[in-house]
């Protein structure tokens, strides 16, 4: 769960982006016209243009010649200030707009003319010779008199000249109504099915009584066929629905589908190999998401850039960097690491949980009874450390650890021992923006226990995961988690502020005893010392139900602390009620799986979807998941297997939310440089990468725009634009690639 965007409006786009033909009809009497002049028949006052770009009226036209050789879109523009914008009022951006030569892409805002200069709208049209018109509907986040309409023309090596007319912005429209394209009314996991495993389908139909159904081979023979049991209203997403059962079904293909209802489902295989895919992809991910590193294209075709970050013009880079005024005097070499999610910062607590469960994931794979090791070793995922006898998920792991801990307070300093909470621009950027142009200071944030925390756990973690490749690494690794535990008790409650959110995310926190917990646990777990063995045993959470209805996020950490505990080998005293409580909660989550018509084991209040819902649903599974690990039972197996059926088309939009995986599948999300929809020489995401999943609250405002009132599951959008709904991030990969190699084992 990243909750530390809802201040993210510099790249909160709120465009129903609907290219047009024809201008916009005439204003009805309550549409109000907030640009001035734009249809340039008086010159040009009051627009303006940046320096170097030369402008001009010209056959009623407003026209600029751009410079070449200008980094950023926002280094050459035209716009407008002293816009009036009202907050939930819809409005609707028009104009026509042309670009000789042809082919440069024209980023639209409309945003704050002041700073920080936030953007409540954007959009990025490529422009033609000829010209086109547009126009856009979105509604404002905010009350202000001092917005601006812009054109923002600069990041081109080349020259070229922007010629614009009828400019409007005409508030107090209606909203446009945004409905999805749901597909076929049976909905499958578009991916595949293991042969021996579970198989099910839901099939939204307003029949009240079961229906005949028949499974289809790739040449059209029916293979099974059966009836469907109905299971009345979906409250998650508002339709009646039915499941259907082709788990006898065990031969192996592709391309299968399944008809019921006079409706054919999208196609789907019957076999493994997916799953081993889908294990190694979305753990690549993590290369394109590295800092201070060139991307090579030779490893990851159409990915390659230069390295960010490591103070190479425009980069400020990440070598010597100082913290906010008034919280250090000291500067710190903090590059490498993963990128957080869709922006160029770096975080501790969101690196911590990720590095876990990368490391948990190998552990599972040494300790499990269906584990298996060489999936995950050496030469599996193409990185830089390929062949070097080590594993690739560990190099790859290691890679934020390493990061992780130069964000450390050195000796000698009022705060030693403790963790910097974060790493990022001093001010919030737009969209595109590739990691090596980004141009603006970097700043650590003050420490926090809980950052503290995540780094004495994570580094404990790894000095016994790394102690048969590296032990000198694995030594410098358990000296920094004895050094953060024994600050963090030093300053047990040094939280994050929740208005540290300029720039980057807040994380905000405001209890730490669920990261004491987890710490003790991994530094137990590595040292088998009785005064962490101690602190376990006398904390509340040590019997507490840690899982709840989610079980774990960079939040709530006890919960990491508790399935280690459980799975890794360890003589702490009463064991055996650990694990038990393991398997109390993955009941708890069976049964809530077993009463979804989706088999989510997911069912939060109020039919709430927390923002990352993907992610908790997959970190649900992985309880069950583990609960399976301990006592073999097929239940838990099959449950947590069919868990990732929704997250791979089995839900209310009928959409796989992997880029790469199903015939329908997410592709936009939102990312400063997989951000091919507003860029065209930008890549997607690359093939294994997460969308955020369903939001309930709505907390970006494209997002605001499109689906007010939506209903659980259809709380979701697929646009760049739509932080809340559609980011990528490292643990919700994590747990991606969690799942799906305990998927991908089960074969």
């Amino acid at each position: 769960m990243i909750r530390r965007r809802i201040s993210e409006l510099l790249v909160a786009v709120l465009a129903a982006a609907t290219l047009t033909a024809l201008p916009a009809g005439p204003a009805a009497a309550d549409e109000v016209e907030q640009v001035r002049n734009g249809t340039f028949d008086t010159g040009s006052e009051p627009w303006w243009s940046s320096a170097g770009v030369t402008s001009g009226v010209s056959e009623g036209k407003l026209c600029g010649d751009v410079p070449g050789g200008t980094v950023n879109r926002w280094d050459a523009a035209i716009g407008q200030n002293d816009i009036t914008l009202v907050k939930g009022e819809s409005y609707r951006l028009g104009f026509t707009a042309s670009g000789n030569p042809g082919g440069h892409v024209l980023r639209a805002v409309v945003g704050l003319s002041v700073e920080p200069y936030d953007t409540y709208f954007e959009v990025s049209p490529e422009m033609s010779v000829s010209g086109n018109t547009y126009s856009y509907t979105f509604t404002s986040p905010v009350d202000t008199t001092q917005g601006q309409v812009a054109f923002q023309l600069g990041g081109s090596a080349d020259p070229w000249r922007f010629c614009v007319d009828d400019v409007s912005l005409l508030g107090g429209v209606p909203p446009e109504v945004y409905e999805p394209d749901t597909g076929p009314r049976v909905r499958v996991n578009q991916v595949g099915y293991l042969p021996r495993g579970p198989k099910n389908a839901t099939l939204v139909t307003d029949a009240t009584g079961p229906l005949p159904w028949r499974l289809r081979d790739a040449r059209g023979r029916t293979v099974a066929h059966g009836r469907s049991l109905p299971r009345g209203l979906d409250a998650s997403s508002g339709q009646n629905v039915h499941s259907i059962d082709f788990g006898a079904y065990h031969r192996h293909g592709k391309d299968f589908t399944l008809v019921a209802d006079g409706e054919t489902s999208h196609p789907f295989d019957i076999g493994a190999d997916a799953y081993a895919s889908l294990r190694t992809d979305s753990l690549k991910y993590y290369y394109t998401q590295r800092s201070g590193i060139e991307i090579l294209d030779s490893l990851r075709p159409g990915y390659a850039r230069p390295a960010g970050h490591l103070n190479v013009a425009p980069n400020t880079g990440d070598d010597d960097v100082p913290c906010v005024p008034g919280v250090c005097d000291y500067t710190l070499d903090v590059t490498g690491g993963w990128y957080d999610a869709g922006d160029h910062g770096k975080y501790v607590v969101n690196g911590g949980i990720s590095t876990w469960q990368l490391l948990s994931e190998y552990e599972r794979s040494r300790h499990a009874r269906t584990g298996h090791p060489s999936a995950l070793g050496d030469g599996t995922l193409a990185i830089p450390e390929s062949a070097n006898g080590v594993p690739d998920i560990l190099d790859e792991a290691r890679w934020e650890l390493e990061f992780l801990l130069r964000m450390q307070v050195p000796a000698g300093e009022p705060l030693a021992g403790m963790a910097h909470s974060k790493v990022h621009d001093a001010k919030w950027t737009g969209l595109p923006l590739l990691p090596q142009l980004d141009s603006e200071k970097r700043e650590l944030h003050a420490p926090t226990t809980q950052a503290t925390l995540n780094l004495a756990a994570t580094a404990a973690q790894a000095a016994r995961v790394y102690r048969h490749y590296d032990a000198e690494f694995a030594d410098k690794a358990l000296k920094a988690a004895e050094a953060a535990w024994s600050a963090a008790v030093a300053h047990p409650d040094t939280y994050p502020s929740p208005d540290d959110a300029i720039g980057g995310g807040a994380y905000a926190d405001d209890k730490a005893t669920d990261e004491f917990y987890w710490a003790a646990a991994e530094l137990y777990l590595t040292t088998g010392q009785k005064r962490y063995a101690d602190h376990l045993l006398a904390s509340p959470l040590h019997t507490a139900d840690v899982f709840g209805g989610v079980g774990f996020d960079w939040a709530s950490t006890a919960a990491l602390g508790r399935l280690d505990l459980a799975t890794v080998p360890n003589r702490l005293p009463g064991r055996d009620k650990v694990r038990a409580s393991v398997v109390e909660a993955a009941d708890a989550y069976l049964a809530t799986a077993e009463a979804h018509p989706y088999a989510i084991p997911y069912a939060q209040p109020g039919n709430r979807y927390d923002w990352g819902s993907n992610s908790q649903i997959l970190d649900n599974a992985v309880v069950v998941a583990s609960a399976f690990d301990i006592t073999g039972r097929r239940a838990y197996r099959d449950a947590a297997v069919e868990s990732i059926d929704y997250i791979l088309g089995r839900n209310a939009l009928n959409q796989s939310y992997v880029t790469g995986y199903g015939e329908v599948g997410s592709h936009n999300q939102h990312s400063r440089w997989y951000a091919h929809e507003l860029d065209p020489g930008l890549p997607n995401p690359p093939k294994g990468t997460l969308a955020g999943g369903a939001n309930s609250g709505l907390e970006d405002p494209f997002a605001q725009g499109k689906l007010q009132g939506c209903v659980g599951q259809f709380c979701y959008i697929d646009d760049i634009q739509s932080y809340s709904t559609n980011e990528t991030a490292i643990n919700w990969n994590a747990a991606l690639a969690w799942m799906a190699s305990f998927v991908a084992d089960q074969s």
